[in-house]
């Protein structure tokens, strides 16, 4: 069975830019330059790749809302092809990575994680305040329930 992930490290060349579907659900979508260096001949070459990232639902939100342009990131997705045609009849595809997860690169720089209150939907996170209702001051994991993550 072929497998399709990609992980990716690199920097945010956009801010991520955040749009709702016509039934609500956020997607952000933003670009990341990859850099490798590698030597050649005795000389030392770079080359860039420039990738962009789709994520969807809360992921999407949450992305918007901690990452800006510059930013080191590590993204984890599959790659996708869509196709479409232009206005003036011309067909257009582009080869994208649609994000399962993303976190800010930890190398050179801190991030403080704010945990979201969990919602039933996709297994993530989405905004909002209050306490959940479980108890322990926590909602339970659709998955594991109440068993610690760690």
């Amino acid at each position: 069975m072929a497998d399709n992930t990609i992980t990716v490290v690199g920097n945010l060349t956009r801010d991520p830019e955040l749009r709702y579907t016509t039934g609500g659900r956020g997607v952000a979508s933003f670009g990341i330059a990859v850099n490798r260096r590698y030597q050649q001949n005795g000389e030392w070459q770079e080359q860039t790749s420039f990738f962009n990232v789709v994520a969807w639902g809360t992921l999407g939100e949450n992305v918007s809302a901690s990452l800006s342009k510059g930013t080191r990131a590590i993204v984890t997705g599959r790659l996708e092809q869509r196709s479409w045609d232009t206005p003036e009849g011309e067909k257009r595809s582009v080869v994208e990575i649609v994000a399962d997860e993303i976190g800010p690169g930890l190398r050179w720089a801190q991030a403080q994680v704010e945990r979201n209150e969990r919602s039933g939907g996709e297994g993530g996170f989405s905004g909002g305040g209050g306490a959940p209702a479980a108890s322990g001051g926590r909602a339970p994991d659709p998955i594991y329930g109440d068993e610690e993550p760690f």
